[in-house]
């Protein structure tokens, strides 16, 4: 799969993405750290890539999409500590690889997941 971890992903999370076979980026590699929202998801668009991240505007995720399609994973996690993000990151991803690179939002809390297939109507 292909990640772009925005600024509040550590980077060693990008780098264990890396080590596990995935196409990973963080926007501070690319010099890219305050890139706005907007051009975030056109990023992501256009190189065909899931974003990560702990920003929880849904509603700019949807505005941003302009139904095209991208996927996101935001974080809502009381336990911001890496090792625990990357836990719940892969669990997510083994219930989710189906449904993942067809368009959709999946919230991420200590103990449960959501999906919402984009767009939303």
């Amino acid at each position: 799969m292909r990640f772009l971890a925005d600024m509040g992903v550590s980077k060693r999370i990008v780098e264990d993405l890396r080590s596990k076979g995935h196409d990973a980026v963080h926007l501070r590699e690319e010099g890219l750290q305050k890139l706005p929202d907007k051009d975030i998801f056109k990023k992501a668009i256009h190189e065909n890539r899931i974003i990560l991240t702990f920003d929880l505007d849904f509603g700019e995720i949807i505005a941003f999409s302009e139904r095209a399609i991208v996927s996101a994973i935001i974080f809502r996690l009381h336990n911001t500590r890496t090792p625990f993000v990357m836990q719940r990151l892969y669990q997510v991803l083994s219930g989710v690889s189906d449904v993942i690179e067809e368009g959709c939002v999946v919230t991420v809390e200590d103990s449960r997941y959501r999906v919402r297939k984009l767009p939303v109507d």
